[in-house]
């Protein structure tokens, strides 16, 4: 898995899986929180989607899961994205690639 990076009207957003279903979301999500040491601040529960709101080193971010274009980290306020918000959106993207490429390397080795 490599997140995809793509540029929307001067924001990043982040694919960290574009197949991901609920249980890979709370992968995500627990990843940021144990990681990172990041918590939500909101959570909106949708029928099909799922948006939660942290900040990280005091940028606004969304963690988004949907049913049909599966799991994305974007910034909050993607109209006033600034440069500082893509980069971070890269890292944490970046981060993230790390750990589920261990956790899933671990399911097959297990």
């Amino acid at each position: 898995m490599c997140p995809v990076l793509h540029t929307h009207d001067g924001f990043t957003e982040a694919i960290i899986d574009e197949d991901g279903g609920l249980k890979r979301f709370y992968e995500v999500a627990n990843l940021l929180t144990d990681g990172l040491k990041i918590s939500f601040s909101g959570k909106l529960d949708d029928f099909d989607s799922l948006t939660w709101d942290f900040s990280y080193k005091g940028h606004p971010l969304c963690l988004h899961y949907n049913i049909y274009t599966g799991i994305c980290l974007y910034p909050r306020q993607t109209g006033k994205a600034i440069p500082r918000d893509n980069k971070v959106i890269a890292e944490v993207a970046t981060f993230l690639e790390s750990r589920l490429m261990v956790n899933t390397a671990r399911k097959f080795i297990a």
